[in-house]
């Protein structure tokens, strides 16, 4: 920021991916941002704005960053302001406005680049705490200067439920923009949480619609981050696709698709909104550049600011509806969420968007025959198995291994190597369910579970993945009745002893019925790292399979 002239200017910044910096400091790679970089000058004769008024012949340089729908109301605005400056005792100000996504400014402040701007526009607050540099967070100089709310775009037949962003959720196919590089992905996350205050929704509710997004779109090498590419897909004849999605970006699709057969809705419990503040993000003269973005703010009160911001879908700072009965009307506010809260919903996503390289060893002893209800236990663990399955995406890696006693192909091993762990590849899903319908108690098998437990461990070692989480996934209904096995002490210090903190591999132990040895089944995952989960019940197990993918 500083006193001299400009010219007007065009760049690109390089195209980069990223994943989301927490405040509690998430690892970042790298994502791409495309920069339009347009100067709105107050010189004489600077892109024709005022001509000869020699009051401005100096103004004080001003470079703003903004999400890129808001760009256009503040090219207006800051036009319109710099043909005022020196007169009236306005302020001489020429803004250069850049074009990019909230994300990614936000990581360029907390990186401490030289691009940094002096005043920023991101599309919500709660990407100010993530520009933390280290020696401040940026300041708050407006709060807000438009708002959109989210809301939940899809065809007509796909909202007979709208009671709640839960309930849409769970009985349709989301599909979220990236939680961890666009507000609206982030925002619907929380919005899920925030509800629960209403609705009373339990935690195991809410993560069987967030485990199967997260496996699916969050390790996606190009997660989503384009709007209308996703309303395209909904908009498609029997789609149960819902994209949560801001109200301005659904009422411009509208616009430029009038065809279009979508619809949008707000839950019965409210929701979230986009707020846009202006953030002042200057390393020097904050004060000047918090003076500028009240001039700026103020610009945008002025009644034809206004009116071009309600064609451009935005609503005012009090979220009054937009005029013309476009988007969703009056609405009710979620509580907003706080920095705790968004802290630990993306850290959540993160670690469950992990990519997944995991071997599923199945118990087929004696005791699998038991029945529970009108299946064996054979049958509800095959069902889990197959139906938890489906909650790996196409980049996950997954094997399979059977275990009794003395079931080896050397007839000595207690364990069966089944399907070698690769990629689920179409052709590696269906050898494994193959396999599954197959597997059946073997009579008067044992228990061999120490030895299965460190050799799984060791199977997973061999072809460690070091971008995935590695784990074995344990499934039995008993303890451990193998007379030739080490003892529990001696396989709980053999497993500690290939641990690896740089290549760490848990087992998640699923236990089912009467008979398990819960204490056994900790024992043995916690010396990896790992946990141990019972399923008292047959209904029991989609919820421990779920609570065990989210212990990784």
């Amino acid at each position: 920021m500083g006193k001299h002239s400009s010219a007007v200017t065009r760049g690109t910044n390089n195209n980069r991916r990223s994943v989301y910096i927490t405040a509690v400091g998430l690892l970042v790679l790298s994502l791409g941002a495309v920069f339009v970089v347009r100067s709105f000058g107050s010189e004489s004769g600077a892109d024709g704005f005022l001509g000869g008024n020699k009051a401005c012949d100096d103004p004080t340089q001003i470079q703003l960053a903004t999400t890129p729908e808001m760009q256009s109301s503040l090219e207006a605005a800051s036009k319109s302001l710099a043909a005022k400056g020196g007169k009236d005792g306005n302020p001489c100000l020429q803004f250069t406005i850049t074009a990019a996504s909230s994300a990614q400014v936000a990581r360029d402040v907390a990186h401490g680049s030289d691009t940094r701007p002096d005043l920023w526009v991101p599309d919500s607050s709660l990407w100010v705490a993530q520009a933390d540099d280290g020696q401040s967070v940026p300041s708050i100089a407006v709060q807000s200067i438009a708002t959109s709310p989210m809301v939940l775009v899809g065809r007509r037949t796909n909202f007979g439920d709208t009671s709640s962003w839960l309930s849409i959720m769970s009985k349709t196919q989301p599909i979220l923009l990236d939680p961890l590089n666009t507000s609206p992905g982030a925002l619907a996350l929380l919005a899920v949480q925030m509800e629960r205050q209403k609705t009373s929704a339990s935690e195991t509710a809410v993560s069987q619609v967030v485990v199967p997004l997260a496996q699916a779109l969050g390790s996606m090498p190009k997660p989503y981050t384009n709007p209308n590419d996703l309303f395209s897909r909904a908009d498609q004849d029997g789609s149960t696709t819902v994209v949560p999605a801001s109200e301005q970006s659904f009422v411009k699709y509208q616009e430029d698709h009038p065809d279009a057969q979508l619809r949008a809705v707000q839950p019965s419990t409210g929701t979230l909104y986009l707020d846009y503040p202006i953030v002042v993000t200057a390393k020097s003269d904050t004060d000047q550049a918090a003076s500028a973005a009240q001039a700026l703010a103020g610009e945008l009160l002025t009644d034809s600011s206004a009116q071009a911001r309600d064609q451009a879908g935005f609503r005012d700072t009090q979220l009054s509806a937009l005029s013309g009965g476009r988007g969703v009307g009056d609405i009710n506010q979620l509580a907003k969420p706080t920095s705790e809260a968004i802290d630990t919903t993306l850290q959540n996503w993160t670690r469950l968007s992990l990519l997944t390289h995991s071997l599923a060893v199945i118990d087929v002893s004696g005791s699998m025959a038991d029945k529970v209800g009108g299946k064996t236990r054979m049958q509800l663990t095959i069902e889990a198995a197959m139906g938890g399955l489906t909650l790996f995406p196409d980049s996950a890696s997954l094997g399979l291994w059977t275990f009794s006693t003395k079931i080896g192909s050397d007839g000595v091993a207690d364990y069966k190597q089944l399907v070698p762990i690769a990629p689920l590849s179409k052709r590696q899903r269906g050898k494994i369910v193959d396999q599954l319908k197959i597997q059946h108690p073997i009579a008067n098998g044992g228990t061999g579970l120490y030895d299965t437990a460190i050799a799984s461990v060791r199977a997973v070692r061999a072809s460690y993945d070091q971008r995935a989480v590695n784990s074995v996934l344990l499934f039995t209904d008993g303890k451990n009745d193998d007379p030739g096995s080490p003892t529990l002490a001696q396989a709980v210090n053999v497993l500690k002893g290939l641990q690896d903190v740089g290549r760490p591999v848990r087992i998640i132990a699923l236990g089912m019925g009467p008979e398990v040895n819960i204490d056994e089944l900790s024992a043995l995952a916690g010396a990896t790292g790992g946990q141990a989960y019972l399923a008292r019940n047959p209904g029991d197990l989609k919820n421990v399979f779920i609570d065990a993918l989210q212990s990784r």
